[in-house]
């Protein structure tokens, strides 16, 4: 994979199936400053005269966008939703409101459904406040209309339902019938459950466990009891009951009164407006629907500035569409598609999908095919992809087409190209009476949907699935406070721009995968012209920077630089001449968009990584002298760090030999001399193959890696060490850990949806020095030796909860311990300081294995960090950074070599 890939594929998430402007991008000429353009062999041709090297002013080009776009649905690879795990759900998380009108964004415990055998949600009132606004989500036409109805006389009824009805014991049940609650805290699932029994004490089901979990405390504090009356029987037994319950104590003379009241009069208002919002709510609506309409109002609500009063009034909209229709559009927007036939579309929750289908098309929600005067060509190619071979076999015999092959994609391709030529003209007709009616998800509701799901979870990683993950407690979000400040996108201009920046890089990543190099030619053309100078202002500023079109773009124009270093790779026909031209043209390329990016981000962590790739290009283009200027250059630059700094610096020891440099540099003993390797070890390889990872036999005969091989040696006669295998990972779990109520802590603007694990500026400088008081001030804890006690709470605490370099499942609290109590607490604050100043450049490329060992007493101990290499394996420019520091910080490291037994020194 090119370098900077990976990257570009997170920012772009799942593949839209629409891209808006994609005719336009690819239609209108762009600038080429790059001076290239693509043959028709698939080559790129340079239109410099010299050297290659492009000038500032741009050389109009052809339109190299010129492309029979043959994009198959079939050669989409990436990544599709798990429509089971992500909609046969039936509980959700919605904003509550306080008192002051700001909208409460709570986060949750997972608590066991008892109906529905899966993870509910429970809310927190201890959790972070979103946006000021009004209430929650307002329910759909068919949704139950009922609020909370008090008691005339006293308020203290509520209505409520119960759930989990398949553990009653009784299945036949009466309007009025009598009912009581009963607490359940021996249920393992939920020690908060509160089971409703009849008068007979046979049990019906159980309270919500919304519900459940404010009341409950409630019944144990104040020996409270509640009777009540079923108010409604519903048509399917399994389903939820309307009750209506009350408490007869809260009722008494004086109870009001009473010298407690005080504290219960807010615990019991809580109660109330859960109940009150489970009723515009109630369980029979699915959970997945839920979650997209809070997700939807949400962003209606803070974000309505980004929308044109149409897309508003269309957006808003949705709730008022049917549950069927609801249920309909979101099952089929986590699909892949496009089309779908309307014979293979069928849910249970959904009981009439053709009625739901036409509200939807009506409404604009949807696309529908049901007429074969309404296909065009590319409509015919998607919807030939819902034919099975069988059904496609079929067609072409009728017709009487031969195949060159018989894999679906042949005759797919057979199938088309005979609409194409117009040879059978009711093709079209044939092919909808074989699928029947078609629909797809409107262009509209497909753009705007994209626009709320990225506006709402900020990256294109997460989606509806995040809800699910958390519903069914796989993953818990840590509880922290969005205080709101700036907005990301201050206006609808820069919203729309970083929307259409997606689009190219989508574009480059398809190109890519399809080997069309004269799409992603046009992609790098479009995004070299578009990045522009990009100037901090603020300290929030460098956090929402990732938001911005010009910072997409620079992904793009960094993949390009790989995609110029490596071209020679996509070349189909090579010819002797132009081999020999494009050799060394490909660095010019590479070398003018470095440069761009270096011109146009001043303030970027990423300018140590592309001022190393421009020095590298350089030398290969054989122009050592320049190559040394911009590496000596680059060690003045502020932003040029940790691994790329030493890289620099080991190219300035090589380039820098007379006649070009007669004066050493001061850092040669520094680069060169520092790092001790003091341990080699032997082992029986199982291979040595260049490109491949080593394997030898362990101790106990069993096949190893050299990291479990080195940690056998240090257990053994390397000196009775215990040890794990971590690199990086337990020091950003430690770091976490320490730095806990630091990392969550109430900085505006940081935290702006309810799903991160860490706040936005984490990677950036502003991070420490927006905190440095706070920061200093539990290093100094820490380095005075509470590091071990800080861990402990923090750990049991939080343990479980999602945050950005914690790996709960890697390492115990014993592990944790031992750590820190054998490496000391300075060493811990000087680690943990430069990953709070810089955490982008120093999160990665630690040694491979901790080591520790403690003394007869018990309590003291001391530490060693190694770093494992195979007999052909070199350290990397990070990691030599990081040893260098770790030493400096007081940290015992060394290298350890690993050899085959057949080539190890005797």
């Amino acid at each position: 994979m090119l370098t900077g890939r990976e990257s570009l594929l997170r920012l772009i998430g799942k593949r839209r199936r629409y891209l808006p402007n994609r005719h336009l991008l690819l239609s209108a000429p762009t600038p080429n400053s790059l001076n290239l353009e693509v043959n028709d062999y698939g080559n790129l041709i340079s239109l410099a005269g010299d050297d290659g090297r492009s000038s500032e002013d741009p050389a109009s080009s052809d339109d190299p966008s010129k492309f029979s776009d043959d994009l198959s649905l079939s050669t989409r690879k990436k990544r599709r939703l798990t429509q089971t795990t992500l909609l046969q759900s039936s509980f959700w998380s919605v904003p509550k409101q306080s008192e002051d009108g700001l909208v409460i964004c709570t986060q949750q415990q997972p608590i066991l459904d008892s109906e529905t055998s899966q993870f509910n949600l429970v809310q927190r009132s201890d959790s972070i406040c979103c946006k000021a606004e009004d209430g929650s989500c307002s329910p759909s036409s068919e949704q139950i209309s009922k609020t909370v109805t008090l008691d005339e006389a006293n308020g203290e009824a509520i209505e409520t339902f119960i759930v989990g009805r398949k553990f009653s014991d009784v299945h036949d049940i009466e309007i009025g019938g009598n009912i009581s609650l009963l607490r359940h805290p021996e249920n393992v699932k939920d020690r908060n459950a509160i089971k409703v029994v009849s008068a007979d004490s046979e049990m019906l089901g159980y309270l919500p466990k919304d519900i459940s979990q404010c009341l409950s405390p409630m019944i144990d504090d104040y020996d409270l009891k509640f009777e009540g009356t079923i108010t409604s029987v519903p048509k399917n037994s399994s389903e939820a009951v309307p009750i209506k319950v009350v408490c007869h104590k809260m009722t008494s003379d004086g109870w009001k009164e009473c010298e407690f009241y005080g504290d219960f009069k807010p615990l019991w208002e809580k109660v109330l407006q859960v109940v009150e919002h489970q009723m515009q709510f109630p369980p029979k609506t699915t959970r997945y629907q839920l979650n997209f309409n809070v997700l939807l109002q949400e962003v209606l609500r803070s974000c309505s500035h980004l929308f044109t009063a149409e897309e508003r009034a269309f957006l808003e909209s949705f709730p008022t569409l049917s549950e069927d229709s609801q249920r309909l559009f979101i099952r089929l927007y986590t699909r892949k598609g496009p089309w779908f036939r309307l014979s293979n579309i069928s849910y249970p929750e959904v009981s009439d999908s053709l009625q739901a289908l036409k509200d939807l098309t009506v409404r604009g929600f949807m696309s529908s095919v049901k007429d074969a005067s309404e296909l065009d060509h590319q409509k015919m190619k998607e919807i030939t992809e819902l034919l099975n071979v069988t059904e496609l076999r079929d067609i072409l015999s009728i017709n009487k087409v031969f195949s060159c092959g018989s894999r679906k994609r042949d005759l797919i391709n057979s199938l088309c190209s005979c609409y194409n030529d117009g040879t059978r003209i009711n093709l079209a007709t044939i092919i909808l009476e074989r699928t029947g009616l078609c629909a797809k998800i409107s262009s509209t509701a497909e753009s705007l949907i994209w626009r709320v799901e990225r506006l709402f979870f900020l990256n294109g990683e997460q989606d509806l699935s995040s809800f699910v993950l958390q519903d069914l407690g796989i993953i818990k979000y840590p509880t922290y406070k969005c205080i709101d400040s700036e907005q990301i996108f201050s206006n609808r201009t820069t919203l729309l721009a970083y929307e259409e920046a997606i689009e190219v890089a989508q574009l480059m990543d398809e190109s890519l995968d399809n080997e069309d190099s004269r799409t992603v030619l046009k992609c790098i053309m479009i995004a070299e012209t578009r990045i522009s100078s990009s100037s901090l202002v603020s300290a929030q500023a460098a956090a929402f920077n990732r938001f911005t079109a010009s910072w997409v773009y620079s992904k793009v124009v960094l993949l390009g630089v790989s995609f110029f270093e490596n071209h020679k790779r996509h070349i189909i026909f090579v010819f002797l001449p132009v081999v020999i031209c494009f050799s060394g043209f490909r660095y010019n390329q590479a070398v003018y968009l470095l440069r761009r990016l270096l011109s146009c981000f001043n303030c970027d962590g990423r300018r140590g990584y592309w001022t190393v790739r421009l020095s590298t290009d350089l030398e290969h283009m054989g122009r050592p002298n320049e190559s040394l200027t911009v590496a000596e250059q680059g060690l003045l630059d502020p932003w040029v760090r940790a691994g790329s700094r030493v890289a620099l610096q080991r190219r300035i020891l090589r380039l820098a030999k007379p006649p070009r440099r007669w004066k050493t540099p001061t850092f040669s003993n520094l680069v060169e001399n520092k790092i001790p390797e003091v341990v080699t070890i032997q082992g029986r390889s199982l291979n040595c193959e260049v490109g491949m990872k080593n394997r030898f036999y362990g101790e106990d005969g069993e096949q190893c890696g050299v990291e479990q091989l080195a940690l056998q040696y240090y257990s053994g006669e390397g000196g009775g060490w215990q040890g794990i295998h971590t690199e990086s990972s337990i020091w950003l779990t430690i770091f976490g850990l320490l730095m806990w109520d630091i990392l969550f802590s109430d900085v505006p603007g940081v935290f702006q949806t309810r799903f991160q694990t860490a706040p936005l500026d984490l990677e950036t400088e502003s991070f420490y020095l927006t905190r440095k008081e706070t920061i200093e001030s539990q290093l100094e804890k820490v380095a005075n030796g509470m590091a071990e006690e800080i861990l402990i709470i923090s750990y049991e605490t939080h343990r479980g909860t999602a945050c950005r370099g914690v790996a709960w499942d890697r390492f115990s609290l014993e592990d944790l311990r031992a750590a820190a109590a054998c490496v000391g607490g300075v060493c811990i604050a000087s680690l943990c300081r430069h990953l709070a100043q810089d955490y982008r450049s120093w999160c990665s490329g630690m040694p491979d294995l901790l080591l520790w060992r403690f003394k007869e007493n018990g309590y003291e101990g001391e530490a060693k960090l190694v770093e494992v290499k195979s007999e052909k394996d070199r350290l990397s420019e990070q990691q030599r950074a990081w040893l260098l520091l770790l030493m400096d910080s007081g940290f015992n490291v060394e290298i350890c070599k690993v050899r085959p037994a057949s080539l190890s020194k005797t």
